[in-house]
């Protein structure tokens, strides 16, 4: 019993596909579903796995786990079957709220793996070493800007073709919970949390492109900057401790430490990027792959993996604290 079962085959179904190849799963082990015959084509041509027409050509008996690769509102689906068959289940980057409640409703009998994939970024992984090791003294404060082009993400299709252009799922708006799981991972939870988010410019689809938020930790702040209007990708952190300070470029690969005792700057450099085609070449594979392999250890000890459900619905409850606190804008 090794098999998996991949529910959508858009872009990311077809990476979780490539992870669980990565990690030694051979295809026949393999099936996958999507409404979209195209995509079906695509994952049987390209990798040869199992494509399933329905559920029930799927041999649930030889299946390990399921993995929900649909659009962010539609994840209840996909795990509302591995519930039918009582079998872990992987769900990508979590952004609707009433969803993961759902999902958490639904799901009690099961391991159920939310998305966390930027807390195995190598470099992420350092930070939170330098954070946890006190050894720059107390954190002070630090800024983060991650800022994408929409058009950039897919551009073998239309932004409108796919789920980053509903209002509810946006680019932006999904990136910051996408952000914000690391960010609480190395820090925690903010006492409180207030921003802004606009539509700032065109990117061919009409929703809020740019959020700018504000997270209070007491004697600790932090700023948070997501946009997908930035036409050159950036991740941008500066974190300042009592003693030190770290800086992060996501183009340069590496993580500059400043260590105030000393006055000596020190670098630690990142492997260079696992690069699939089609994506930018800052984007490293192998962080998904950790990611799901984080999810088969998972399997046999849910403790092993470091994100739950409750925490990605406090997640996404910082996420609407943002919104509501801008007094300026409501969504409609």
């Amino acid at each position: 019993m090794n098999g998996y079962y991949v529910i959508g085959l858009g872009s990311m179904g077809k990476r979780r596909i490539r992870c669980l190849m990565a990690l030694g799963v051979k295809p026949e082990k393999l099936w996958g579903i999507d409404i979209r015959k195209d995509r079906c084509r695509e994952a049987k041509e390209k990798y040869g796995i199992n494509i399933a027409i329905d559920e029930s050509e799927v041999d649930f008996k030889n299946i390990n786990g399921v993995i929900v690769s649909l659009p962010p509102n539609q994840h209840l689906v996909g795990v509302e079957a591995a519930v039918r068959h009582q079998k872990p289940v992987f769900i990508e980057a979590s952004v609707v709220r009433e969803e993961v409640e759902a999902i958490k409703r639904k799901s009690g009998t099961i391991f159920a793996a939310p998305s966390c994939t930027f807390i195995f970024h190598p470099i992420i992984k350092e930070v939170k070493r330098i954070v946890a090791s006190g050894e720059f003294g107390k954190v002070c404060n630090f800024s983060y800007h991650s800022g994408q082009y929409l058009p950039d993400w897919h551009p073998w299709e239309d932004v409108n073709d796919f789920y980053v252009s509903n209002r509810l799922t946006g680019g932006a708006r999904e990136i910051v919970p996408y952000e914000l799981t690391w960010i609480t991972d190395i820090f925690g939870f903010p006492q409180d949390a207030r921003g802004y988010f606009r539509k700032t410019g065109e990117i061919g689809c009409n929703i809020e492109d740019s959020y700018a938020c504000s997270l209070c930790y007491g004697d600790m702040l932090g700023s948070l900057l997501v946009d997908v209007v930035s036409r050159y990708p950036s991740r941008n952190l500066i974190i300042n401790f009592q003693e030190g300070q770290i800086q992060w470029k996501w183009d340069k690969g590496q993580l500059d430490v400043y260590n105030a005792k000393t006055g000596e700057m020190s670098f630690i450099k990142q492997n260079k990027p696992l690069h699939e085609e089609g994506y930018s070449a800052m984007i490293d594979e192998q962080m998904y792959i950790d990611e799901i392999a984080a999810f088969l250890k998972g399997i046999q000890d849910p403790a092993a993996y470091p994100n739950t459900l409750d925490k990605d619905w406090k997640v996404l409850q910082l996420l609407h604290k943002i919104e509501n606190s801008d007094g300026g804008f409501t969504r409609g």
